[in-house]
């Protein structure tokens, strides 16, 4: 989500409550954006064909370029039967201080029978007194495929920022035909709580990729690990993990990039064309 140079709320400025629903269908072999609706300020411009007309790419934009203290964003998309998407973001987005009010990102994706869906936003930068809460919901058919990352940064270390206090909460819950394949809830305080091995170990950089398909063989799960010893993987019947922690958001990126390159070929049986928006 863009930048903005101003991290305050206007003082006395009432909360965005935005939310976004797009639905994406078949039409004859291309994948197209069949209804798009939106409230407040979080919206896609347009439906992009990079890689032909069966992978339609959108940019989720939201204008305001961060989110204060009692915002609320909704994000509802489905990707009907047989649909190739790929959904990402502009820039970074970033949560400011809360200023004493919570602030939510609810993020709902359905995939249908035969299709695939890709959720990699670019990252997300939680400021010094931030208090936030993230939910991410997965409900895919039998035969869908998923992929599905996060970039978390606390405070901005290049800048001499830290996440001394504040709160991030997550709960991420993926559903295969019906069933819980995935579950993941915590809670990150700031302060002492970051330097514990329980929160982050001392680093400010947490970054996190989901796969839901074909598993990934034995040989290829150790090239990725030859490539990077530092990166956690694991492979849970048809749940693929990777995860990776450290202080450089630049550095989380070229790591889950390298996962994803070499993951999205298996899965969906394409190249994986980096998206011109994370080269800008």
């Amino acid at each position: 989500m863009p930048d903005c140079t101003c991290p305050e709320a206007t003082p006395g400025a009432p909360p965005w409550q935005a939310t976004l629903r797009l639905r994406f269908d078949d039409d004859a072999g291309t994948t197209r954006l069949t209804r798009r609706e939106h409230r407040g300020p979080l919206r896609v411009q347009k439906a992009l064909y990079p890689e032909g007309p069966r992978h339609c790419h959108v940019i989720v934009v939201h204008p305001p370029g961060g989110v204060v203290g009692g915002d609320r964003l909704e994000l509802d998309l489905e990707a009907g039967a047989a649909t190739r998407v790929l959904a990402t973001t502009p820039g970074a987005a970033k949560w400011y201080r809360a200023n004493g009010r919570l602030s939510m990102q609810d993020v709902r994706l359905r995939v249908g029978a035969g299709a695939a869906l890709e959720w990699l936003p670019q990252e997300t930068i939680f400021y010094d007194d931030a208090d936030v809460l993230l939910e991410h919901e997965v409900d895919l058919a039998p035969d869908a495929r998923y992929i599905g990352s996060e970039i978390l940064c606390f405070g901005r270390r290049a800048s001499g920022e830290h996440f001394r206090r504040g709160r991030v909460r997550q709960r991420t819950r993926i559903r295969l035909d019906g069933r819980p394949v995935w579950w993941e809830q915590g809670t990150l305080h700031g302060g002492d709580a970051m330097r514990s091995p329980l929160g982050l170990n001392g680093h400010s950089v947490c970054a996190t990729l989901l796969a839901v398909g074909k598993p990934l063989p034995p040989a290829m799960l150790d090239a990725l690990r030859a490539a990077d010893p530092a990166l956690a993987l694991s492979q849970v019947r048809k749940v693929f993990v990777a995860r990776h922690l450290g202080d450089d958001s630049e550095a989380a990126r070229a790591c889950l990039l390298r996962v994803w390159q070499a993951l999205r070929p298996h899965l969906l049986d394409v190249p994986a064309r980096v998206p011109r928006i994370w080269q800008t």
